[in-house]
């Protein structure tokens, strides 16, 4: 009799403390391992936030998503130039963003294992070597090489990425067209001025037999 009386009371005890308890919102709220970012809301902004980026970039690469502190993290993004954005993107969600774009393909065999992306608006010299400084500076040369990237559609690899990027960037080109353009009337005034050139006799015979007729 004793035994079922503290066996109710217990019970007791028990339903009045969880009738009195109250609701615990979802875990999604709470941030951390099942937060705003793996919620599907989180997601889709996401893919929305990695589309736009690819929109606006001439070049993606990638390399390994781990073992990299916080510290160093801030350091390389310090490093980076402007226009450049580093981020970890899930495979999944990376494969969504892609779709039906020029990466889509191009990544294909890229998705696997942990991703950091690198997308890169304009300065894709500036962003490889100060990728390459810090891989040496803070001894991740063989931890962290450039996996693969991407652009116009092709896939790279470490050594094509590198290629790419001691290129001349878009900005040189264009500075070296401007000079190239501005310098062609003085070299043609050379020219024409030159006492001994056929061109300059030959404009020198038009001008005289042109005064002659009139």
């Amino acid at each position: 009799m004793v035994k079922q009386i503290c066996l109710l009371s217990i019970a007791s005890c028990v339903a009045a403390f969880t009738s009195e308890a109250p609701s615990r919102p979802p875990t999604a709220l709470y941030g951390g391992a099942n937060g705003y970012a793996t919620s599907l809301e989180g997601k889709t902004a996401t893919v929305e936030s990695v589309k736009g980026l690819l929109e606006n970039s001439e070049m993606i690469f990638t390399v390994p998503g781990g073992a990299i502190t916080v510290a160093e993290t801030q350091t390389l993004r310090r490093s980076l130039p402007e226009g450049t954005t580093m981020k970890i993107v899930k495979n999944k969600l990376m494969k969504r963003a892609v779709e039906g774009t020029d990466y889509e393909e191009a990544t294909a065999d890229m998705l696997k294992g942990s991703n950091q992306w690198f997308f890169i608006e304009e300065d894709i010299g500036g962003t490889i070597k100060a990728y390459k400084s810090f891989l040496k500076e803070s001894a991740k040369v063989e931890s962290h090489p450039i996996t693969g990237g991407a652009m116009d559609g092709t896939a790279y690899d470490d050594k094509g990425i590198t290629a790419i990027g001691k290129l001349p960037s878009k900005q040189e080109l264009y500075a070296r067209i401007a000079g190239s353009i501005k310098a062609l009337p003085t070299k043609v005034a050379r020219v024409i001025k030159a006492p001994n050139s056929k061109l300059a006799r030959a404009i020198s015979l038009a001008t005289k037999e042109g005064k002659d007729e009139s």
